[in-house]
């Protein structure tokens, strides 16, 4: 898979997940068995603008050679991802989420593999 097309995918991602998290939270989240109080819909839809920002993020820096810039792109969408990941698996096992929460941590898990991949890269710009 090549950089541009992880970028396209994971803000094609973000715009799906950003739209219903910012429209319609509590009925996208109850598919995963949570439940949003007041302070849960806000939360929610903070989240789903957040999802924008990385949405524009990726769509604007697909096209980014080679360089420390894209790098350190690279390195905050693999932290972000990677900490997704953890945080979505320790609510599934803690039963806040059902098992079909183990689809969102697929996903945190694909980008974060592929972010991953292009951090060690052979070839890729390091920082020095």
């Amino acid at each position: 898979m090549t950089f541009k097309n992880l970028m396209v995918i994971k803000a094609a991602v973000c715009l799906g997940f950003g739209v219903l998290l910012l429209a319609i939270p509590d009925s996208l989240l109850s598919i995963f068995g949570a439940t949003l109080g007041d302070g849960g819909m806000f939360t929610a839809r903070e989240y789903g603008a957040a999802l924008f920002g990385n949405l524009f993020l990726c769509w604007f820096a697909k096209d980014a050679v080679d360089s420390d810039v894209r790098r350190a792109i690279i390195l905050a969408l693999f932290v972000y991802d990677l900490i997704g990941f953890i945080v979505t698996a320790f609510t599934i096992l803690s039963g806040v989420l059902n098992p079909l929460g183990w689809l969102i941590a697929l996903v945190y898990l694909f980008f974060t593999l592929g972010f991953g991949y292009f951090l060690v890269k052979p070839g890729e710009v390091k920082s020095t």
